[in-house]
């Protein structure tokens, strides 16, 4: 068997994870000539054409069928490269004839017309092998100890971050100009961009892909898209990308019935398309769509050196009734409403991409109860390694738009997550999907006054950045933006003209820095000996106490009150002193608020805790300290 038989082979077993390497067009170099092979998987076709820039739009170029199961195939010879140039493959289908982009293209035009575009180019040159040495370093278990690294994500919508006067994008290299030093300033481990696959309709926000393989050109092209990235990891952020394999939209030019009949969807109506998107999901269960869509992954990871993918609407994958009324969907061969050939498409894809690549990030937006998500797949999990906690976000939220009068009957948002905490491998997520649509912007979710929307915030984030869990913030909710996001216009980076919204942004900064500079909030993320509660049921007061630790057993005391008045509580501690390390903002001098006194062998600290505030305290051996300044 050829290597070309075998990569069919392989294609059509599943199994085939560089199909891009065989499908859509490839180039190499044959007796000082470029050779460029176009092929294409369409079973139902009756005849397959490319039509192109090469020859004239209007002179089809015909496709050869070369395997019983469906793969076309044409060659083209020529004296000058013919990077960039536009094609389509023309099928011909049940007495139909139609255009579709190359599903395996690299490169398109993308919008209304999705014309491909070849793009084989490999010349650009990586500079990111330090960071690829810290990650591989960094994103490791240790000793049963999993991820014992920060990692603070920045999640970023790329057309709505920042825009030219005119409105018009910035291109992949003029982002990277701006953003690198923007996070790198902010001190965020992370960048997560919503999807960069080619897709057509901006109001989709990318979760819309028609080209799975083409960077979206509305920045730039491939190699513009490495340089960002590049750049990124040349000054020690990692990137993320949201990657989308669960549907696919009905757009002419896109995997949409593709040789005139289902095939990259699910053929049965109780599967096939998703009611309140308009979308239609792919046959997970099909070997040639699972080689489509791993390959896929592997492809950003190999060709791009991304971290790691979000993967989106994993329940939508999940669960065979999902968007789906009684009557509408079809139980599995237990009578259950799980779609068993998702999960074991799930697992491939994690065991594929570990088996290479253990020290990327593979992160579940699943918002179930699923279980055992990121457990691995020899105890029976999905393999991913990180989850989106929703649950969290959604109680928290609740939360802090309630009436501080009414938030002890809501006490169960700040600690019940910890009963569930080390289910799965957590990220606390502030996201874009809970800042749009009505929901408000993170500060504007805050209840009362302007002054204690701020100072809840404040107050906020600090919860967040040291319960357990990995951490994400939606752009422009560093500087507190009331607006909600707008897809179609810039952030409003105005609002930091205004002393509140720039000392915010101040705040978030330190609090990131903080973070970074302290193993206790991250080093034992996923495990219980990361935690101790101190108090966990002063429901009365708002407020919490905990201890977070280290795996060498150092620890911090954290106090969180989102009371509208001030609270007076007696703390038990370990040592006789407290040095101050961090607070919101409006805590005041450490000697104000605390004093320690002796109770049997023990210390107590009576401490004042202000109105909608969080510090964080050391506890210390020696008597000689100083307080540390304010934050």
């Amino acid at each position: 068997m050829n290597d070309n038989n075998l990569a069919s082979y392989y294609f059509h077993q599943g199994t085939n994870f560089s199909a891009y390497k065989y499908l859509g067009c490839n180039m190499q170099i044959e007796d000082g000539k470029y050779c460029y092979s176009f092929r294409t998987w369409a079973p139902h076709a009756e005849k397959v054409e490319l039509v192109s820039d090469i020859y004239g739009w209007t002179s089809p170029y015909p496709l050869e069928k070369i395997t019983d199961m469906g793969i076309w195939e044409c060659v083209i010879k020529s004296e000058v490269s013919l990077e960039k140039k536009a094609y389509k493959f023309r099928i011909t289908s049940g007495g139909r004839v139609f255009d579709k982009g190359d599903p395996y293209a690299r490169f398109s035009r993308g919008l209304a017309d999705g014309a491909s575009l070849i793009f084989t180019s490999d010349s650009f040159i990586w500079e990111d092998d330090a960071w690829l040495k810290k990650r591989k370093k960094t994103v490791t278990s240790k000793k049963g100890n999993y991820l014992s690294t920060p990692v603070n994500i920045y999640e970023t919508h790329l057309g709505s971050f920042m825009r030219h006067k005119d409105n018009s994008y910035y291109t992949y290299r003029e982002i990277a100009d701006v953003m690198v030093p923007y996070l790198k300033f902010m001190g965020y481990t992370h960048v997560e961009f919503l999807p960069l696959a080619e897709f057509p309709y901006d109001g989709s926000w990318g979760y819309q892909v028609c080209g799975f393989y083409a960077p979206t050109s509305r920045f730039g092209d491939p190699d513009d898209l490495r340089y960002m990235i590049n750049e990124f990891h040349k000054n020690g952020i990692g990137v993320i990308m949201d990657w989308v394999p669960a549907h696919f939209p009905k757009d002419a030019w896109g995997l949409y019935e593709f040789d005139g009949q289902p095939l990259y969807e699910y053929q049965g109506k109780d599967r096939q398309e998703s009611r309140s998107w308009g979308t239609r999901f792919f046959d997970l269960g099909r070997e040639e769509v699972q080689s489509f869509l791993v390959s896929n992954a592997m492809y950003f990871f190999r060709e791009f050196h991304i971290d790691g993918l979000r993967v989106d609407a994993v329940a939508s994958m999940l669960y065979l009734d999902y968007d789906r009324d009684p009557g509408e969907w079809v139980p599995n061969a237990y009578g259950t409403n799980l779609n068993l050939e998702a999960e074991a498409f799930l697992r491939k894809l994690n065991l594929t991409v570990f088996s290479e690549i253990p020290d990327v990030l593979m992160i579940a937006e699943e918002s179930t109860a699923h279980g055992k998500i990121t457990h691995p797949v020899y105890e029976g999990g999905l393999g991913f390694n990180l989850k989106w906690n929703m649950g969290w976000a959604n109680d928290f939220y609740e939360y802090v738009m309630t009436d501080p009068l009414f938030r002890k009957y809501k006490h169960t948002a700040l600690n019940f997550p910890l009963m569930y905490a080390y289910t799965e491998n957590y990220i606390l997520p502030i996201s874009h999907d809970e800042v749009v649509h009505g929901k408000l912007s993170f500060i504007d979710k805050m209840y009362g006054s302007y002054e204690d929307k701020f100072a809840q915030m404040r107050t906020a984030l600090l919860l967040m950045m040291t319960y357990p869990g990995k951490k994400m913030l939606f752009m422009g909710t560093e500087y507190g933006q009331f607006r909600e996001w707008d897809y179609e216009n810039s952030l409003e980076w105005f609002m930091l003209d205004y002393p509140k919204h720039k000392a915010m942004r101040e705040y978030v900064a330190s609090l990131n820095r903080f973070y970074l500079e302290s193993s206790e909030l991250w080093d034992l993320d996923f495990s219980p000996q990361g935690f101790e509660w101190i108090l966990a049921d002063e429901n009365e007061k708002n407020l919490v106490a905990f201890r977070r630790k280290n795996i060498r057993g150092s620890s911090v005391i954290v106090i969180l009150s989102f009371s509208g008045c001030d609270q007076r509580l007696s703390l038990p501690i370990k040592y006789q002193n407290l040095e101050k390390l961090f607070d919101s903002g409006n805590v005041g001098e450490l000697e104000r608020i605390v004093s320690v006194r002796k109770s049997g062998r023990e210390y107590i600290a009576d401490i004042i805790v202000p109105a909608f505030s969080g510090l964080i305290l050391k506890e210390k051996r020696n008597k000689n300290i100083k307080t540390l300044k304010e934050n």
